[in-house]
């Protein structure tokens, strides 16, 4: 098996395949999944959206209410992996209090960096929420 350097922010996931490398996260992409925020979802007059990704099969159901264009209330649920989990988590607390353009701005940087950075294998997280939140903004305001 590979050393892995020392670091106190990440934290490592052995894999429980022959062959398969371990999994790194960062201690906030952890805190985000041991300890979701927002869960859940809003009742209308709230946007509730959801995304998929094919390829993975992951879901994020994403709830928005708004005032005026900003967002003033934001939930989720999502099903799929420790890192969608978690970066669903991290974008609810991001876009609560942003406005309609703030939004339409969101990047997958943003996302990775909110949950202090995703591996090439969980990059995919960051594309379910910013298809996520293109999905609430398509429905809220066209």
């Amino acid at each position: 098996m590979e050393k892995w350097p020392a670091r106190p922010d990440i934290a490592f996931i052995e894999a429980r395949k022959p062959g398969v490398s371990p999994v790194m996260y960062s201690e906030r992409l952890l805190d985000h999944f041991q300890n979701p925020r927002n869960v859940g979802e809003l009742e209308p007059p709230a946007v509730t959206v959801e995304v998929s990704n094919p390829v993975c099969g992951d879901i994020l159901r994403l709830s928005v209410r708004f005032d005026q264009d900003v967002a003033a209330e934001v939930r989720y649920k999502t099903r799929g992996c420790t890192a969608s989990i978690a970066a669903g988590s991290a974008l609810t607390e991001w876009m609560t209090g942003k406005t309609r353009a703030e939004m339409a701005a969101l990047s997958r940087a943003t996302v990775e960096g909110a949950v202090g950075g995703l591996s090439a294998e969980s990059k995919h997280a960051a594309v379910l929420c910013v298809d996520g939140v293109k999905a609430v903004l398509g429905v809220a305001f066209s």
